[in-house]
């Protein structure tokens, strides 16, 4: 089991890579399964010169305040687990669910990627950077399109201010471009692009840089891209810890 307080960031940080990078490209970056469904795939393409090697792994994902857990799994499987891919050449990867049951709620999964050196690669003494890309994978619960419920708190403790988000929906909420505003309508970014996510019934909590003279008293709102569809909440704010 693997479990990291900044497991998460460095996840997203991979799949960003993934777009950007000249190694390797994913379609899609993000796999949603329906319950109904037993199998779908992703495709790998190499855009290099060189053949490129790699190992494909799954991941049960988990959360748990600022913790992000990945357990090895085998309730979905990748096929290939192991991968060759000629230059300028697509390499598809099935993802088969072992037990395609209906789900009550969604279930969440990472795909890890981890490039490979050639075989036969010579030892070399200095550094060599390999890539690990990442891709979230979830199944759908059966019926009506689950949505997530959130909750959002404002709290202080003595390393500064955390924000809460509580999902107690069906469906992950993959949070963005989240801004809070006081009660005198004074507007603190917090981040313009991905915050995170907060996984369906689960709570994630985040440091966010307000100044230490931040009015945090009175009614204060939160905005925010949530499924990358705008939202707007009252935020309720603790006491100082």
């Amino acid at each position: 089991m693997v479990r990291r307080s900044k497991l998460l960031a460095f996840l997203l940080c991979v799949v960003t890579l993934s777009a950007q990078a000249a190694t390797l490209q994913i379609s899609p970056v993000m796999v949603d399964l329906q319950s109904s469904e037993s199998a779908t795939g992703i495709t790998l393409r190499n855009p290099g010169d060189r053949p490129l090697y790699g190992q494909v792994r799954v991941y049960r994902w988990d959360q748990s305040n600022r913790d992000e857990t990945l357990t090895p799994t085998q309730e979905l499987v990748a096929s290939p687990p192991l991968i060759q891919i000629a230059a300028q050449a697509d390499q598809l990867v099935r993802l088969v669910r072992t037990t395609p049951a209906p789900v009550a709620a969604e279930q969440s999964y990472r795909i890890l990627i981890d490039e490979l050196p050639a075989p036969n690669t010579a030892p070399t003494s200095g550094v060599m950077i390999r890539l690990r890309y990442s891709v979230p994978v979830f199944v759908e619960p059966a019926g009506k399109a689950a949505q997530p419920v959130l909750s959002w708190h404002l709290d202080r403790d003595g390393q500064g201010w955390v924000l809460r988000v509580d999902n107690a929906g069906r469906r992950r909420a993959q949070i963005a471009a989240v801004q809070l505003v006081d009660s005198a309508g004074k507007v603190y970014e917090i981040n313009k692009g991905l915050l995170g996510y907060a996984l369906a019934g689960r709570t994630r909590l985040w440091t966010v840089p307000l100044p230490a003279d931040a009015d945090m008293s009175g009614s204060v709102k939160v905005r925010a891209a949530v499924n990358s569809l705008p939202a707007e909440a009252v935020v309720t704010v603790g006491q100082p810890g």
